[in-house]
C-alpha cells in the first residue's frame, strides 16, 4: 500500500472513490457506504486513514468504486478539500453552473438570491 498524505495542523483525511456504474465521485461515509455530498464524508485522523482504506479497497468490487484513495481537507463543515483538483472533484464540474452537481456550494449561493 501507498504511504498515506500526512495532514497537517485544522486537517483531516477524507476516501474517495468513482463509482462504476455512472463514473460519479463519492466519498466514504458512516458505515462503509458511498456518498456523493462530501458532507457526509467520514473525518479520518492519519492513523485512522490506513485501516479504513485497506478495508474500502477489499470491499471495492461489492461496493462497486474503484480508484480508492485519500483526500487532505480542512477540518470544517463541509470538509474543504486543500487542493484545487479534489475541490474540483467534490463541487462538481468546472463548468457553467446549470451542469454543476445538485449539492455544489454554487447552487445554494444562488438560491439565497
Amino acid at each position: 500500500m501507498k504511504r498515506l498524505s500526512r495532514p497537517g495542523e485544522g486537517e483531516i483525511l477524507l476516501l474517495t472513490a468513482s463509482r462504476l456504474l455512472d463514473g460519479r465521485i463519492v466519498w466514504l461515509g458512516e458505515g462503509g457506504h458511498w456518498h456523493e455530498a462530501i458532507a457526509e464524508a467520514t473525518r479520518f485522523t492519519y492513523e485512522d486513514a490506513g485501516p479504513a482504506l485497506e478495508r474500502a479497497l477489499a470491499e471495492a468490487e461489492q461496493k462497486e468504486v474503484v480508484a480508492i484513495y485519500e483526500v487532505v481537507a480542512k477540518d470544517t463543515q463541509p470538509p474543504e478539500p486543500v487542493t484545487t483538483r479534489e475541490a474540483i472533484r467534490a463541487h462538481g464540474p468546472s463548468v457553467h453552473p446549470d451542469f454543476s452537481y445538485d449539492y455544489a456550494p454554487v447552487r445554494e449561493k444562488e438560491s439565497a438570491l
